[in-house]
This record gives C-alpha cells, sequence and structure tokens, in this order.
C-alpha cells in the first residue's frame, strides 16, 4: 500500500492539469491511468507501427482553441517543458458541390474577401456575426475560468474590457431578452438569420455541431462560436501532435515529484466513514490518500461503478437514480479514421493548394446532410448513405509527424454508439470488424468525390469504431465529451447541480474533466477549477479572507486601470 495526500483517477490532460497545480501547492500527488499511454482523449500515438513506420496519429483530439482562452500554459510554463503551438492560416477549406468552396483564414478581413467572390451580401453579414460571437465570447470568458459556483472567482476574472464585451451583447433590457431568445434557438436559426448560402451555411453548421447535436436542436445556438474562435484565439495544434501538450505536462508533473503510474484501472474508490481515502485498482492492490481522490472521469460511472450503492446513498439518497435518469446522452460518438498518405488529397476542381489542408476540412454539402450526420446516430443510424465529416492532414502544418514527403489522414465521422437492432459485436453495440470497415469505405468514397487522388494514397488506416473508442476512453456510450453539451448540462447544471462544483456529496472526493465545468474540449480549465476548489477548501479561515479581499482588489484595480 502507497500513501499520498491526493490520488488521481485517469491521467487525461485534466488530471495532469489539476496534479500540476497541486503539487506547486506542495501536495504528494500519484495519478492512476488504466492503459499504457497517459492522456486519455489527448494522445498522439504510432498506430501502424508495421504497416507505416514513422507515422504518428492524434487519437482523439486535434484542433486546440480554448485552452488558449485560459491561463493554463502560461501558469504552468508548458514551453518550458517542450510545448511549442503552431497557428493554423487557413483554418477551415470545405469544397461545395456546386464549385464554390468556404475559405477561412484567420484574419476575419481575408475571410469576408474570399466568402465576397461568391456573395457580397454574405460577405458583409459574416463580419456582424462574428463580431458578435467574438465579444459574446470575451464576455464569458471569465466564467469558463473559474468554478462555476464562485461568484468572487468569476468577479475577479473580470476587467474593464470583458465587462464592456458583455454589456455590448446584453445592454438594455429588450437586447438582454433577445441575447436570451439567441441562445435558446438553434444554430441553424441563428444561419438561416444571418446567410443566404448554403456554401457558407453548411460548413458553419457543421463546425456548430461539433458540440455533439443536429443543427436544429435548440438550446445549441452557443455553437456558433465555434467558428468565431478559430479567428480568435486562433486554432492551433502542438508541434509533435496533441499528445505533445500530454508529454509537456508529464515532464513538469514529474519534475515537481508527481508520481503517473500507469496499466492501473481503478476498480474501487475506497469510503471509511463517509469519506473517500484511496482506491483499489485491477489487481487488488491499494493506494490510500490522506486529502482527497480527484476523478478525471466521469459522475456516472464513478458513483454506479467504483463505490458500491449503499455508500452513495449514506451519501445522497437520490443520486444513483439522477445520474441514472437525469443525465442525457443521445448516443451520437465518433468512428475514427486514420490513413498514413503516400501524398496529400488534392481538390483539383477547387484551384486546389495545399495551404487548404492546413486547417480542417469540411465535408458538408447542405445543412440537410449535416443534420442527419447528427439526428440519424441518435435513433441508432450510421448516416454513411451520403457522409458529412471532419478531415485534418495535420502533417501539412507539421511535417514531424510523418516521415518526409509523407502524410497523415485523421478523419472523425459522427456514428451511433449502439446500432439499432443489432447486439452483436463489441458490447453487443453492432459494431464489428467488417461493419466499421465498410463504414470508413463509404467515407473514403464521399472524399475521393473531391479529392480523386486520396485511394491511391492510402498507404495504411486504422479505423477505430465508436465502441473501440468508448473502450479506449472509459466513455459512457463512447461519449468524449462524458455527457453532452447542452445547454441544461453546462456552467452550475453541469453534470448535475449538486455535482457542479467540483465538489461530492461523499467528503474528500472530488470530480474534474470533461464531465464537468466548462465541458469537454483541450482547455485544462476543469483541471485548474478543481485545483483551485480543493486548495481553497484546504486552506486555513484566515487564508480564505485575505484570497477573498485580494480577488476583490484585483478585480477593481483591474476595472479602475483600464
Amino acid at each position: 500500500m502507497e500513501n499520498f495526500d491526493v490520488i488521481i483517477i485517469g491521467a487525461g490532460h485534466n488530471g495532469l492539469v489539476c496534479a500540476a497545480y497541486l503539487l506547486k501547492a506542495g501536495y504528494r500527488v500519484a495519478l492512476l491511468e488504466k492503459r499504457s499511454v497517459p492522456g486519455g482523449g489527448a494522445t498522439t500515438e504510432a498506430l501502424l507501427p508495421d504497416q507505416a513506420p514513422g507515422f504518428y496519429f492524434n487519437r482523439c483530439a486535434i484542433d486546440h482553441e480554448f485552452i488558449h482562452l485560459g491561463p493554463v500554459v502560461e501558469e504552468l510554463e508548458l514551453e518550458r517543458y517542450g510545448l511549442e503551438y503552431l497557428y493554423c492560416d487557413p483554418v477551415v477549406f470545405c469544397p461545395h458541390p456546386d464549385g464554390k468552396y468556404f475559405l477561412a483564414h484567420r484574419s476575419v478581413e481575408k475571410t469576408c474577401a474570399e466568402i465576397a467572390r461568391f456573395h457580397s451580401r454574405d460577405a458583409e453579414r459574416y463580419r456582424e456575426f462574428i463580431d458578435f460571437w467574438q465579444r459574446l465570447l470575451k464576455g464569458i470568458i471569465p466564467v469558463f475560468n473559474a468554478p462555476p459556483k464562485s461568484i468572487i472567482d468569476i468577479l475577479g476574472n473580470y476587467d474593464l474590457e470583458k465587462i464592456k464585451d458583455l454589456f455590448s451583447v446584453l445592454g438594455a433590457p429588450n437586447k438582454t431578452l433577445d441575447l436570451v431568445r439567441t441562445l435558446l434557438t438553434s444554430n441553424e436559426d441563428i444561419l438561416n438569420e444571418y446567410f443566404d448560402s448554403e456554401f457558407l451555411k453548411a460548413p458553419l453548421a457543421r463546425l456548430g455541431s461539433e458540440l455533439g447535436a443536429p443543427p436544429s436542436q435548440k438550446n445549441l445556438a452557443i455553437g456558433a462560436i465555434m467558428m468565431a474562435m478559430r479567428h480568435h484565439p486562433g486554432m492551433a495544434r502542438p508541434r509533435g501532435g496533441t499528445g505533445a501538450l500530454v508529454q509537456a505536462l508529464l515532464k513538469l508533473v514529474q519534475s515537481l515529484g508527481g508520481q503517473v503510474l500507469t496499466d492501473q484501472a481503478v476498480q474501487r474508490i475506497l469510503i471509511d466513514d463517509g469519506r473517500a481515502v484511496g482506491v483499489q485498482v485491477a489487481n487488488g492492490r491499494e493506494y490510500r490518500a490522506e486529502k482527497a481522490v480527484i476523478s478525471n472521469i466521469d459522475a456516472r460511472r464513478v458513483f454506479l461503478q467504483l463505490i458500491s450503492p449503499d455508500e452513495v446513498d449514506d451519501a445522497n439518497a437520490n443520486l444513483r437514480e439522477r445520474l441514472e435518469r437525469r443525465i442525457v446522452n443521445n448516443n451520437e460518438t465518433i468512428l475514427k479514421i486514420d490513413c498514413a498518405l503516400s501524398e496529400p488529397p488534392r481538390f483539383e476542381a477547387y484551384q486546389h493548394q495545399d495551404q487548404y489542408l492546413i486547417g480542417s476540412v469540411l465535408i458538408a454539402d447542405s445543412v440537410k446532410q449535416v443534420e442527419l450526420a447528427h439526428s440519424e446516430p441518435s435513433i441508432g443510424r450510421i448516416p454513411d448513405t451520403d457522409p458529412s465529416f471532419y478531415a485534418v492532414v495535420p502533417t501539412v502544418l507539421d511535417p514531424s509527424m510523418a516521415p518526409p514527403g509523407q502524410h497523415t489522414l485523421w478523419i472523425e465521422f459522427f456514428a451511433p454508439y449502439q446500432i439499432e437492432n443489432r447486439q452483436d459485436g463489441v458490447k453487443g453495440t453492432g459494431w464489428t470488424d467488417e461493419l466499421k470497415n465498410q463504414v470508413a469505405d463509404r467515407v473514403i468514397d464521399k472524399l475521393a468525390e473531391y479529392a480523386p487522388n486520396i485511394k491511391q494514397s492510402i498507404i495504411a488506416r486504422h479505423v477505430e469504431s465508436p465502441a473501440e473508442l468508448g473502450e479506449r476512453l472509459g466513455a459512457y456510450k463512447g461519449n468524449y465529451y462524458h455527457i453532452d453539451m447542452t445547454l441544461e448540462q453546462m456552467v452550475f447544471f453541469r453534470p448535475l447541480p449538486e455535482l457542479a462544483n467540483y465538489k461530492t456529496p461523499i467528503d474528500g472526493l472530488y470530480l474534474t474533466g470533461a464531465g464537468t465545468h466548462p465541458g469537454g474540449s483541450i482547455s485544462g480549465m476543469p483541471g485548474r477549477n478543481c485545483a483551485r476548489v480543493f486548495l481553497n477548501d484546504h486552506r486555513s479561515l484566515i487564508d480564505k479572507v485575505k484570497q477573498v479581499g485580494e480577488s476583490m482588489q484585483s478585480s477593481m484595480g483591474s476595472l479602475f486601470k483600464s
């Protein structure tokens, strides 16, 4: 048995961020990771070492925007540990069946000029559209970077500029009501309000649906912010792949004396007299925590699988049923395709330039096609008759991930976790090797309609079904966000109101990760916010009062300075 101050379940990037802050505060921390490779959904691995040696693939996350909205990289000085971000420009390329295409640059003005080649009115409206979402984004960033129930922390993150941005979208009562109405509507409604052109609306709908729901779903107009973030703070990738972020965090954690123990699948959280005191792993070994156990995995698995029902009921008699029935997962997840290529795809009918491939390549022919791509999985159907998907050729920006002159292809295709009317395959989901490869073939066929050279350029490929992705990540129903990113499950509702501030009814047990505020993505914010809650819980009353005073003083100072 080994003893630590804090044990963190899962060495995903949020768990590592949380550990780094706790280690810097002087606590003894160990992270237990079930896989042999730390990183969770943020790894870069040699998937095909025999068929395609020298090729490295991002297993899940690839494009980083949210992390640049917070202070994690700067506060933890991750550049000192080898992290280098490469910014994408252009940021999006989407060919349209009628010969038009959407090419978005980091610059809003350059993007408007590209749109104006095909539709001058939509170019002007695009400028207004991005300006609105940028102002809203800047106004709500302070909420992302604080525990959702900590008013003092949230207020302390505001300065005069952020307040101006917030009030520019709030303003008079009718303006505030209009903002609320906007947030309650759908991504599709907002796009129709601003734009006429399908070649523009379709890719914007596809990006907005990255939150995991169809464009028509109400309460998710906020998905439009996904395009705005590609302009500012910008879309970037670590040199060497997403796993380079994890490697920098690992170096930092280990330099501070933290331990990252792999192949340690936690089977049980140990509870003693209503308090979390450690964990037991698959081989029966126990690790003891004197201060806290922090879970980087979702609340449903924590309370329904890792703790006995009696112990959960003793803490909160309603919690198990609320986790089982109240939390929403819509059955949509990802079929992931990774290819080693002898040459990059070429969109010859669209004035091809390799720079088109620097950012995201979206196959989104129409809003209807995107709608089907996200609505059919919810009822167990595979939307592969006319696939819409998100592709990246990361080696155009970062050649270090493949042998000289060769490339990798990353494809994210939304698909159901549980296929209707099937109980065979992995975990009874219906996903077999034969089926996943049939679906991958259809996706590649669709890409070949736009880039005819793609099939002959594939050296080798790896296909991971939604069920396999769920097993690898340990994600409930394959949901890489842990729970859906819909408005009623965000901020102080995430994952449930009683669990929303990273604390739980069991003393000494905390939550972090994608299932906590502000949600899934590469941001490090859940890890940082959870660490702040833990540290505040373990401060003396005098220190807490001092902290509140410093926070208020800092906030007021920022206002008057501005």
